[in-house]
């Protein structure tokens, strides 16, 4: 079963072997038919944007949870937060453990789905917090920094770079599948790669990978002249993201453990070792 807003698209899922409920995440009352159907919820919808008088708050994830509590709850929740809620970690190794300190609107407003995500889970719901970073995809339009390389925007010097972590789209979507079934109650899990990488240098990669120039490096004070603040807010935080539960809790095996194997053109999933547990 799956949720769209958009009635065009319930054919495309029935065609896939799903069955399609219209509604609406800013629309509390067309999420009535969701109370007692489901059963193992996944929930990656982001926030909204900014709202006047509401701007650290997430309606959305707010409508979902009261739907659900009107009839039989869920078994499992797995909600889709962002690792933006540490704020910056000054390039520290970072655990899930660690206190948040969002720095931004949106990173706000993940907190606040967080907890709405944690009430219910008191009520008796297995709910599980997946913290995501950045999101690539070879295999989908505007899935890779291909674009970004062609307009030559520029990356930080080293000297003033942050480091970044990254997820391959297969390998989040594997993780997803894992926690609504062995994800631990009220427990958060990192999803991401091994790769230890510094902004600039991931984009060097993939320039390197795709034959493309390498984006100029700027210092950090001509980027905060010429660059979106969209942009400068990733610049702003840095961090690198432990992945232990991932791997020894959800029993995922990486498939793109690095961010070279995922950008490969040709990638192929690893095939080193015996993976634990293929999900």
């Amino acid at each position: 079963m799956a949720l769209t807003s958009s009635p065009a698209k319930a054919a495309g899922l029935r065609a896939k072997g799903i069955k399609p409920i219209v509604g609406n995440l800013d629309d509390h009352q067309s999420l009535q038919r969701l109370s007692g159907w489901a059963t193992r919820v996944l929930h990656l919808a982001p926030p909204p944007s900014d709202q006047v008088g509401a701007w650290s708050k997430d309606s959305r994830t707010l409508n979902l949870v009261r739907a659900l509590k009107k009839r039989a709850l869920p078994r499992a929740l797995v909600y889709g937060s962002t690792s933006g809620v540490y704020g910056d970690c000054q390039g520290e190794w970072v655990l899930e453990s660690r206190p948040v300190k969002p720095h931004t609107p949106r990173a706000i407003r993940r907190v606040d789905a967080e907890n709405s995500i944690r009430f219910l889970g008191k009520t008796g719901v297995r709910s599980s917090i997946l913290r995501i970073p950045g999101i690539y995809a070879p295999d989908r339009p505007n899935g890779t920094p291909r674009e970004r390389l062609l307009k030559g925007t520029p990356v930080l010097l080293q000297k003033d770079d942050v480091y970044t972590n990254h997820i391959h789209s297969d390998d989040l979507a594997r993780a997803c599948v894992a926690a609504l079934w062995r994800g631990k109650a009220q427990r958060v899990v990192h999803v991401c790669d091994d790769s230890q990488m510094k902004m600039g240098d991931y984009f060097d990669l993939a320039a390197d990978l795709m034959g493309l120039k390498r984006p100029p490096r700027v210092p950090r004070s001509q980027a905060q002249e010429t660059l979106p603040l969209m942009l400068l807010s990733f610049m702003s935080e840095s961090r690198r993201l432990k992945n232990d539960r991932l791997k020894n809790e959800l029993r995922v095996h990486l498939l793109y453990p690095t961010i070279a194997q995922g950008l490969k053109p040709t990638a192929i999933p690893t095939t080193q070792g015996e993976p634990k547990t293929i999900v």
